[in-house]
């Protein structure tokens, strides 16, 4: 992620340390962020030809302001954000930002939406959040465990044992998000034999999994900033996250995240053929 291959080794003080930060941009890019919403907006389309791929003020100040304030605290470290892209950095820690995750839900004035910060330790993602400014949620995950807080009160995050399908919630974001033929069969496979399956959600689908609430996730066409902070939140109540190939997923691509370890071996047999 960074200019250097190294991997940086933290303390559990460290990571204290910029788990705070996180959820001090976090709650920056908030600030920035909700004088738009639910007002009057000029919405942008980034996407190159026909499809839709939509951008606000909002996305793009929020960004700035987070690469602004790591940028004053920790020049040395690299940033990678959705917006404004890769600013190198002499250390191999990169922070990951995704300043409006649900672009589609902000400018309906719906909820699902977040501002997500990763700190990637120069091979993987060590820490996640994801902030939600107008219901005031933030969700974390790290070596330290999967928390999440609201209304000044913490608690920690539990993914929910369920090793059947047929007795799992499915979600996805869009059904239209699967790049390729094959992989829309493949989640309405696994959709049909599983009890609940739902579209909607983006970010909150994750952290919801990781609160014990959503079994499944299943996507596709992902980037970096779009999963390398909620990796660390699926991991650390329990959950695992992949690739639908079984392989680390930080890059993005088709993701696939489970609570329970069991379902999602099962699930990589199911939409193994998809990847093939």
């Amino acid at each position: 992620m960074s200019s250097q291959s190294a991997v940086i080794r933290l303390t559990d003080d460290e990571i204290r340390e910029y788990l705070a930060f996180a959820c001090r941009l976090g709650e920056l890019g908030g600030e920035v962020i909700l004088p738009h919403f639910r007002a009057a907006l000029a919405v942008d389309n980034k996407a190159a030809s026909g499809g839709y791929d939509p951008v606000t003020i909002a996305d793009r100040a929020a960004e700035e302001a987070i690469s602004r304030e790591i940028a004053r605290v920790h020049p040395e470290h690299a940033i990678h954000g959705e917006e404004h892209g890769r600013s190198p950095g002499v250390s191999p820690l990169c922070w990951v930002i995704d300043p409006i995750d649900g672009t589609r839900a902000f400018i309906l004035g719906q909820l699902h939406w977040g501002v997500l910060i990763a700190l990637n330790d120069g091979a993987r993602p060590l820490l996640g959040v994801m902030h939600q400014p107008y219901v005031g949620e933030t969700f974390l995950g790290s070596p330290l465990g999967a928390v999440l807080r609201r209304n000044g009160t913490e608690h920690r995050l539990h993914a929910r044992a369920c090793a059947n399908l047929r007795d799992a919630a499915v979600c996805a974001s869009h059904p239209d998000q699967f790049a390729r033929r094959e992989e829309r069969a493949a989640f309405d496979l696994v959709a049909s034999k599983a009890r609940l399956a739902r579209f909607g959600g983006d970010c909150y689908n994750y952290c919801l999994l990781a609160a014990g609430l959503i079994d499944v996730v299943i996507e596709s066409a992902l980037f970096a900033y779009d999963v390398q902070a909620l990796i660390p939140i699926v991991e650390a109540a329990g959950g695992v996250m992949t690739g639908w190939d079984g392989q680390p997923c930080y890059q993005g691509g088709a993701v696939i995240a489970a609570g329970d370890p069991a379902l999602h071996r099962t699930l990589l047999e199911v939409l193994g053929w998809a990847v093939a």
